[in-house]
């Protein structure tokens, strides 16, 4: 295996970079998500990666993809949010396995808030009600869903997700909060990170990285706007950790979609070095890195996750 990855990954000028995304790591399988990351499959990955591949920082892969100086089976680690278990229950699994991550945080939530997707997320997962009405909300007719398993919670939360994604943020916020409203259920207030988990990640070696305030869809607002998002993140993420945050995450981070060339511009003018998109594929010499490709393999296999991995190495993002 790792002799096909070095052919479709080699070092030097023709090397590729592979570059994963993560968001949450559950100390125990999510029943509402069972496809999602959990310490123990994370454990699995990151043991996989310590021994088929080379495991860069974000900072050092831009540059050495820039140079051509890539070494092969060339890989970063990226998360994307900031979420508290990113802390709590990745961290000592990186560190056990000798890697470093790259974690994008939106600092409009750290401290207690709680985005969005996760405002609608965790209303329907914590709602007492056996169906939840809907109709009205954002736009929507007739939503009404029932609530007596968690496949039918999972449907109401997938809907729903679909339905608000690409509202204005003003509205989807309104949206969200009313669906928590008619749930009736508390929120939590420890989803997200704190001030102090940032500072953490940064002094256990990690990098950070910053992902807008308010995690907003860029190709949705104002050029002074997302100016601002990007820069006070960046800004406050700076006095965060006492140091220079110089990598960025596009919310969303589809291309032409989520984001566009204008943004490009303004990670470039914010002072940003790298910014990572979804798009998928790896990265090769010559791809812009302010747009370099992301994509996360599930597989369960270590066969079945280099064999996706290769197959990104095969899509190579220009």
């Amino acid at each position: 295996m790792n002799w096909l990855l070095s052919l479709l990954s080699p070092a030097g000028d023709h090397g590729r970079l592979s570059i994963l995304i993560f968001h949450r790591v559950a100390q125990e399988s999510d029943e509402l998500f069972p496809e999602e990351m959990s310490a123990r499959k994370f454990d699995k990955v990151c043991r996989w990666l310590s021994a088929g591949f080379n495991v860069l920082p974000l900072d050092v892969a831009a540059r050495k993809l820039s140079d051509g100086s890539l070494p092969s089976r060339a890989v970063c680690v990226t998360f994307d949010d900031g979420y508290a278990d990113n802390h709590d229950v990745a961290l000592p699994i990186l560190r056990r396995h000798g890697l470093v991550a790259t974690f994008f945080v939106s600092t409009g939530f750290l401290d207690g808030g709680l985005m969005w997707n996760d405002i609608l997320i965790e209303a329907i997962r914590r709602c007492s009600l056996r169906e939840l009405d809907a109709t009205g909300i954002g736009g929507l007719e007739d939503a009404r869903f029932q609530l007596d398993s968690p496949a039918s919670r999972r449907t109401a939360i997938d809907y729903l997700l679909a339905s608000f994604k690409y509202l204005p943020l003003s509205s989807r916020q309104e949206a969200v909060e009313a669906v928590a409203n008619r749930a009736g259920a508390e929120l939590p207030s420890n989803l997200m990170m704190t001030t102090a988990h940032v500072r953490s990640l940064h002094q256990a070696g990690m990098q950070i990285g910053a992902h807008t305030v308010a995690h907003p869809i860029l190709s949705l607002i104002d050029t002074s706007a997302a100016l601002r998002e990007m820069a006070e993140s960046r800004q406050q993420l700076e006095a965060i950790v006492h140091g220079s945050v110089k990598l960025f995450a596009y919310p969303n981070g589809q291309p032409d979609r989520d984001y566009g060339p204008r943004d490009v511009s303004l990670a470039q003018e914010c002072g940003y070095t790298a910014a990572v998109t979804t798009a998928p594929g790896a990265a090769r010499r010559g791809s812009s890195v302010f747009e370099l490709p992301r994509f996360t393999p599930w597989r369960k296999s270590r066969a079945g996750y280099v064999m996706q991995l290769a197959r990104e190495l095969c899509a190579v993002h220009s």
